[in-house]
C-alpha cells in the first residue's frame, strides 16, 4: 500500500516509528511481574475513574495539571464537559417537552456510551505516560497490553524523543475517532435510534449543537464562550476536522486557553448549565412541575419575571451505567494509508472565538419549538 505522508516530510519520523513499532509488536514478549503489576494497576484506575461523566471529566483535568505538556487531555476535559451538559440537557427545561422519554433515553446512552469509550482507550494511554515519566524510561512497549492501537504506540515513542505536544494532541484526536467509528458508531443500533433519526438531524440543520469552551477574560474576568458548531457528526472525518479545530481554537489562542484554564480550575463540574450561565440556568427547578411553558429568553436574557431554566446536575438525573466491554480491535491496519493525511492541521481554520450569539439563537430556536407545540397541543 503506498503511504500518503510522502508529500509531507515533517511526519517522516513519525513514519519511521509506525514501521519500528510493527517490529516491536510482533516480538512482543512475556511480560515481567512489574509489568504485569503495572498494567493491572493502570486498568483498575481507568476503570475507578469511568463511572461517569462527572468522573472521567475531573480525571482528565487532573492529569493536564500535572502533565500540560499533554494539550489533549485538556481539550478532552473541555469536550467531556460538553457531554455532561448534552447528557443533562435531555432531563432540562426544554428538551423533554420536545422528546419521547425513550429518545431521551436513546440519545443519554449514545453520548455515554462515546464518553466512555473515549476515556477507556485514552486514559489507559496517559496512566502509561504518566508512569514513563515517573521511571523515566520508555514504557510504550505496554500499550499493546492494553489494547491500544499501534499508531498511537508509534505516536508516544515520537512524543517521547520530540515533545511535540501538537502532533500528539491531532494523533489522539484522529485515534479516538476512528476507535469510536469502529466500536460505536458503525453499529447499526446506534444508527437507528439516533444518529439516522429526524431530532438529530433537525440538530445539525438548525445548528443547535455547538461545543462550548467557556473562557474567562484576563482583565476583566468576564465569562465568555468560544466554541464550534457540531454538523454531520455521523461522519468520521468531520468529527476528525471539529476536534483540530477546537485545538486550533483553545491552543491557539492564548488567551482562550489561559482563560479556560482559570475558569475550569475555579468551576468543578456537575453537569449543569448553571457551571457557565448561571444567569439563565439553575440546578433547581424554580416553576411548578407540569406549569405550562412561556416565553423567558431574549437576547440572552431573561425576559421581566423570567424565571431561570431548569439544568440539572448530572447525578441528580441520570444513573451510572455498567458497560460492556469492547472487543480488542485495532483499527489501524485497515486505514493506514489515509491516517497520515489526517494528522495535517490546516492553516487558517475559522476560529469561533465568540460563540455567545451562537449558543443564544440555538437556545430561543429550541424555546420556539417548545411553545410551537404547546400551542398545537393546546397546553
Amino acid at each position: 500500500m503506498r503511504w500518503s505522508w510522502h508529500v509531507n516530510p515533517a511526519l517522516w519520523p513519525l513514519a519511521r516509528e509506525l514501521a519500528k513499532a510493527k517490529e516491536t509488536r510482533q516480538a512482543a514478549n512475556s511480560l515481567t511481574k512489574t509489568e504485569q503489576d503495572m498494567i493491572a494497576e493502570i486498568r483498575h484506575k481507568t476503570l475507578a475513574s469511568n463511572a461517569d461523566n462527572l468522573d472521567r471529566t475531573s480525571a482528565y483535568l487532573t492529569f493536564f495539571r500535572k502533565h500540560p505538556e499533554v494539550h489533549w487531555a485538556f481539550l478532552a476535559h473541555l469536550v467531556s464537559r460538553n457531554a455532561g451538559w448534552s447528557m443533562t440537557d435531555l432531563r432540562g427545561e426544554l428538551l423533554p417537552r420536545l422528546l419521547p422519554v425513550k429518545v431521551q433515553h436513546d440519545y443519554f446512552s449514545f453520548l455515554e456510551r462515546g464518553n466512555w469509550l473515549i476515556f477507556h482507550d485514552a486514559y489507559p494511554q496517559l496512566l502509561l505516560y504518566e508512569e514513563s515519566v515517573k521511571r523515566q524510561t520508555n514504557l510504550f512497549h505496554l500499550l499493546a497490553r492494553l489494547d491500544v492501537s499501534l499508531f498511537m504506540q508509534a505516536v508516544w515513542n515520537h512524543f517521547w524523543k520530540t515533545g511535540d505536544s501538537k502532533l500528539l494532541s491531532i494523533s489522539l484526536i484522529v485515534n479516538e475517532q476512528h476507535y469510536l467509528e469502529t466500536h460505536m458508531m458503525s453499529d447499526e443500533a446506534y444508527r437507528n435510534t439516533v444518529v439516522e433519526t429526524l431530532p438529530f438531524a433537525l440538530q445539525e440543520v438548525l445548528r443547535l449543537n455547538l461545543i462550548l469552551l467557556p473562557y474567562r477574560g484576563k482583565e476583566d474576568g468576564a465569562l465568555r464562550l468560544a466554541g464550534e458548531p457540531v454538523f454531520h457528526f455521523a461522519s468520521l472525518t468531520e468529527r476528525i476536522e471539529l476536534g483540530k479545530r477546537l485545538y486550533s481554537l483553545l491552543f491557539g489562542d492564548t488567551p482562550i486557553k489561559e482563560g479556560a484554564m482559570r475558569w475550569a480550575g475555579d468551576k468543578p463540574h456537575t453537569g449543569s448549565r448553571k457551571d457557565f450561565w448561571p444567569h439563565l440556568f439553575h440546578d433547581l427547578r424554580e416553576t411548578t412541575p407540569g406549569e405550562p411553558y412561556r416565553k423567558r429568553l431574549g437576547n440572552c436574557q431573561l425576559l421581566p419575571g423570567g424565571k431561570r431554566l431548569y439544568s440539572p446536575a448530572l447525578r441528580q438525573v441520570w444513573k451510572q451505567v455498567r458497560h460492556e466491554l469492547p472487543k480488542a480491535v485495532d483499527w489501524y491496519p485497515a486505514k493506514k494509508g489515509v491516517v497520515m493525511r489526517q494528522l495535517v492541521l490546516a492553516r487558517n481554520q475559522p476560529a469561533f472565538s465568540r460563540a455567545e450569539e451562537a449558543y443564544c439563537q440555538a437556545l430561543e430556536k429550541i424555546e420556539l419549538a417548545v411553545l410551537a407545540k404547546g400551542r398545537l397541543l393546546g397546553t
